[in-house]
């Protein structure tokens, strides 16, 4: 094992499988050898490990300590504790809202990507523990990401991951597809991510290769560069919120001009005539047209027709990206796209018919692997409580309250504590101002962290955890076939400790110390989690070495299964003996289901919506916040690759040089968007790349409020989350809907605040 100044150590990262090595002063990284665009967000570790973001011992709020009602604030004292009065406080304040209240006030939701090994990856191991010392908590379903997606597939399709992940692969679209619409895009930069690490980026170069065979990309996206150049695609801008008026428009020229597969149509799916019905507008007298969509999308009539006259051609391949379903009605593109790839009849074809998030992450569009990634087992739950993951700040603010979800009419829980590990809620949830009023409302926050992120600064009791550098682990993802040893590089900072340790420190102290650790040390947990793999490695005759083997090693090569197209492949080939997990067996272009939920927001096929935030006079621009380039979400934004990119200080907004110069906006200029619900400052990048009437400010820079802005402060660093909307996508799935808002945007002429979000809070004595 590599520490100060010996040899590279191999490691592994959401973005990347890599090697480093520590001199005592400085990191070095290199990428992984064989991976052939290897992602530059590897630059953040450089400068991470000793900045002054990073918690050096436990801490806790002054003002908590002292048992005061004070309101949280970014500002207030904390008190540093030794280790054990910390474990004794928090475990005495667990057994207390446990034996007072019950474990269903607790929230363990904690989500959040955290770190790529399999062991000390943080929300496992938390639940774990509340499973097995409180008996269970309040947990968390879905994700921010595919909220809306991961409910209403399964209606329509079936498995969310079967139809996302073990569907369509880069190796086919290389090889067979002729056209691919790609709605939303497929942004390489989200697909240079993965969980649990990728040791080789593909998508760039399958594009590559299947646009050099003559394959065609389009583009439909408000954003140019949503493709990657090497898809040499061509660009439909459209505008933002209008996808499915689009496809519906697709749909209405192959059904009138009679492209559409009825055979495949009446074999393989259920309800077409219901939604013909609609997009013929025999009942609200509203052709779907292409004439229709134009006055709509701002896509020309003759455009759509003659790309629906294209599309049964060749081969053709529908995405759907991520981003289209974060907004209100983000259901309905995913169950748009499904039906329009239906209509063509190619679903279950090598590189064609339809795939939910192609390129969302480095996970999809590859062979799933032959045997099992080492798994931390979490314990039973016994609580059946949960919500809907973007629903977190209705749940404190209305505990008791009634909400729609899927069918059914749930209530809040009345949280007492909310216990946090390896996730910043004040990143990823939308309305921050909102949220800060939410996080009011518990008794106690607890967090584990290894910076002070805006919810470490928010929270009660704070936990220096490590960082993944810092720990021994595995890395691995179900879909890339390379098992990492991930040696630890560097001690840990200060007096941090890996999650592990912490937990079983608690439990010891809540009387579930054997029960949660098994008797085992973090090194006898890592050979007992790759014994699965090695088990069966060792049953199909591939190479098995023992654990110390793999571990000296630092890699073992992992067998992917076949390219089969999964259970859609299957479908098509026999749809009687393959019957998809749906009630009716088939795609559900009609949903009886999801009718007989009687909701007004998601009715029983697919229809067009639109936003009830439009553009307005006062709010004339549409903010898409995506995902960054220069960081996973908000993880390490201190770190160098992603302070490089900012603009004075400040996270990067682009716009359309037109909105620009109608705002006296220029190059490098420090810039304030504002609407209703709050403010941001953003540093101006003008691209013709983004359409006009559209601004784009990545997610992830740390909240950074003016500590003198009162209940609403301008955020100073420019977190786009102080102006999205906190509302559900529909009342099937309550999604969240934080890609898209309205807004406008003004240079900023006032003083410019220095960035504070990375200093950590001013300590205090001990009273």
């Amino acid at each position: 094992m590599t520490q100060d100044g010996g040899d590279w150590s191999p490691h592994s990262a959401h973005w990347g499988a890599f090697s480093a090595r520590w001199d005592g002063n400085a990191l070095e990284v290199k990428p992984y050898h064989t991976d052939p665009a290897p992602s530059p967000i590897l630059d953040n570790f450089r400068t991470a490990l000793r900045h002054r973001a990073r918690v050096l011992r436990p801490m806790v709020r002054k003002s908590w300590l002292n048992k005061s009602r004070h309101p949280r604030s970014f500002d207030s004292p904390f008190v540093a504790l030794p280790w054990d009065e910390a474990l004794d406080l928090l475990a005495a304040e667990l057994s207390r809202v446990r034996d007072q209240h019950g474990a269903a006030s607790v929230y363990g939701g904690s989500y959040g990507w955290a770190s790529a090994g399999r062991f000390h990856h943080a929300q496992s191991q938390l639940h774990r523990f509340l499973n097995v010392a409180l008996g269970g908590y309040v947990r968390s379903v879905n994700s921010y990401s595919a909220g809306a997606s991961a409910v209403i597939l399964p209606h329509v399709m079936g498995n969310f991951e079967g139809i996302s992940r073990h569907n369509v692969t880069w190796e086919q679209i290389a090889e067979h597809t002729d056209l691919v619409l790609a709605f939303g895009g497929m942004a390489v930069k989200n697909a240079d991510v993965a969980s649990g690490g990728i040791s080789r980026h593909i998508e760039r170069d399958a594009m590559a290769r299947a646009a050099a065979r003559g394959a065609c990309f389009t583009c439909i996206s408000p954003l140019r560069d949503d493709l990657p150049e090497q898809a040499a695609a061509s660009w439909l801008p459209l505008k933002v919120g209008t996808d499915v008026a689009l496809m519906l428009a697709l749909a209405h020229t192959l059904l009138l001009e009679k492209l559409h597969d009825a055979d495949f149509i009446a074999r393989y799916t259920t309800g077409f005539e219901r939604f013909e019905r609609y997009l013929l507008g025999r009942d609200d007298s509203t052709p779907k047209d292409a004439r229709w969509a134009a006055d709509i999308t701002g896509i020309p009539a003759d455009t759509i027709r003659g790309l629906a006259r294209r599309m049964p051609r060749g081969r053709t391949l529908i995405t759907v990206s991520h981003s289209l379903q974060r907004a209100q009605y983000g259901e309905q593109p995913v169950w748009m796209g499904a039906v329009l790839a239906a209509m063509l009849g190619q679903i279950g074809l090598p590189g064609g018919g339809y795939h939910y998030a192609l390129g969302a992450l480095g996970h999809t569009g590859r062979r799933v692997n032959a045997v099992p990634s080492p798994t931390l087992p979490q314990g039973r739950n016994a609580l059946s409580d949960f919500i809907p993951v973007a629903r977190v700040a209705d749940m404190l603010l209305d505990p008791g309250g009634s909400y729609d979800y899927n069918g059914k009419t749930r209530r809040y829980p009345d949280i007492k504590l909310v216990y946090w590990a390896g996730g910043n809620p004040f990143h990823h949830h939308q309305d921050i101002n909102r949220l800060r009023r939410a996080f009011q409302m518990p008794e106690t926050i607890v967090v584990h962290e290894s910076a002070w992120t805006p919810m470490a600064k928010f929270a009660d009791i704070v936990l220096p955890a490590t960082m993944t550098l810092e720990r021994d682990d595995i890395g691995a993802a179900g879909t890339d076939p390379l098992l990492v040893a991930m040696r630890k590089v560097v001690e840990p900072i200060g007096e941090g400790r890996d999650d592990y340790t912490i937990l079983a420190g608690l439990a010891e102290r809540m009387g579930a110390g054997e029960p949660f650790t098994e008797g085992r040390d973090a090194r006898q947990w890592l050979a007992h989690l790759y014994e699965p793999t090695r088990a069966a490695l060792a049953a199909a005759g591939w190479d098995a070495p023992d654990f110390e083997t793999f571990w000296a090693r630092g890699e073992l090569p992992l067998p992917s299964g076949p390219d089969d197209g999964g259970f859609l492949r299957a479908f098509r080939a026999d749809p009687d003996s393959h019957r998809l997990a749906t009630p009716s067996g088939k795609i559900e272009i009609f949903s009886e289901t999801i009718a007989g939920f009687g909701y007004d927001d998601c009715q029983g096929h697919p229809a067009f919506m639109p936003s009830t935030e439009a553009t307005s006079a006062r709010h004339p621009l549409t903010l898409i916040a995506n995902q960054p380039a220069t960081r996973l979400h908000s993880q390490l934004d201190f770190g160098s690759h992603s302070q490089a990119s900012k603009v004075a200080g400040r996270e990067v907004v682009r716009l359309n040089p037109q909105d620009a110069a109608m705002r006296g906006i220029k190059d490098g200029d420090v810039v304030r968007l504002f609407n209703d619900r709050g403010a941001c400052l953003a540093g101006a990048k003008l691209s013709d790349r983004v359409m006009p009437g559209v601004v784009q400010l990545s997610t992830g820079a740390w909240y950074d409020p003016d500590p003198a802005g009162g209940d609403q402060p301008i955020c100073i660093h420019g977190n786009p989350n102080v102006l999205t909307r906190d509302v559900g996508t529909s009342k099937l799935a309550q999604g969240c809907c934080g890609q898209v808002t309205v807004l406008d945007c003004e240079k900023y002429d006032g003083t410019l605040l220095p960035i504070r979000a990375f200093d950590p809070p001013q300590p205090d004595v001990k009273p």
